[in-house]
């Protein structure tokens, strides 16, 4: 894969913005964090079904119940991640979200059986299927946000794990550019081994250093552990992305930045890495 100085251009400036937009909902406090993810979670969904009615028609001809209430569904699934310290008007979001997917669970198949044109239990699937691709991960990347995380500050562990995908990302396209030979995968042609394994390697020695010894994060050994499921689990679901553009037919899952695509282009790694770094850090971390 030849490296292109406009098409490097156009993803940096892009980047910058991105980053900056990223950083000032990561970092403010939990309500911008909820914001953020609020937004990149309906922009995932959109796209989600977007390209799942590309790859089965069928799926086009969902009531708009079920498009709609689908999502509601999957924003109850976030808020009912968040803990009792944050509420709305006195009511603790993770009850609102208990309430709100009750409703949707009703909803949502009823609405597919009266209004849809064909009734199909596999638009349903596909629906569920984005629950557990999209809204649960996001879940657990609140869940993560507001636990205690490194030093009992618990934006580090997300910002860790975001980071860590931004430099794999980063270094895997300069690497596979300069010296990428071997393609990695048939589902992305221009990704390459060169590429993933340098991206890696620079990520994990990056993320550890970067901690340890600016940050002081003296726990080296998770910020190795986020880092590898970063870059590994990141590429996987990098790859995963692909597959569902290459059934649907496109390029690109949206066009919300130019050089990098949609929602799911930006963030498929981080959907796929998030529930991995999460198990870590629930059933096996120690501070």
């Amino acid at each position: 894969m030849a490296f292109n100085i406009e098409t490097f251009k156009t993803r940096a400036l892009t980047a910058i913005i991105f980053v900056a937009i990223m950083l000032a909902g990561l970092l403010w406090n939990y309500w911008s964090f909820l914001v953020l993810f609020s937004i990149i979670h309906f922009g995932c969904w959109f796209e989600y079904q977007k390209l799942v009615g590309l790859i089965d028609p069928q799926y086009q001809e969902i009531s708009s119940f079920h498009k709609y209430g689908i999502m509601i569904a999957g924003y109850a699934i976030m808020l009912l991640m968040i803990n009792d310290n944050y509420m709305f008007f006195h009511i603790p979001l993770h009850e609102i979200g208990w309430w709100i997917l009750l409703i949707s669970v009703i909803i949502v198949p009823i609405s597919e059986v009266l209004f849809s044109k064909n009734f199909s239990l596999v638009s349903l699937a596909y629906s569920f299927a984005g629950l557990l691709y999209i809204s649960l991960s996001w879940g657990l990347m609140m869940d993560l946000r507001g636990g205690e995380g490194f030093m009992n500050t618990n934006w580090i562990i997300p910002f860790v794990l975001i980071v860590a995908i931004w430099i794999n990302d980063t270094m895997a396209y300069l690497v596979g550019s300069f010296i990428g030979k071997n393609s990695l995968s048939a589902i992305s042609p221009k990704k390459t081994w060169e590429g993933t394994i340098g991206g890696g390697l620079l990520s994990i020695l990056a993320i550890t250093l970067l901690g340890y010894f600016v940050f002081g994060l003296t726990n080296y050994i998770a910020l190795i552990v986020i880092s590898a499921i970063a870059a590994i689990i990141g590429t996987m679901g990098d790859l995963l992305e692909s597959k569902l553009k290459r059934l649907a037919g496109v390029k690109d899952s949206g066009q919300i930045m130019p050089g990098h695509g949609g929602f799911l282009d930006r963030f498929d790694s981080l959907i796929l890495a998030t529930p991995f770094v999460w198990i870590y850090i629930k059933f096996f971390y120690n501070a």
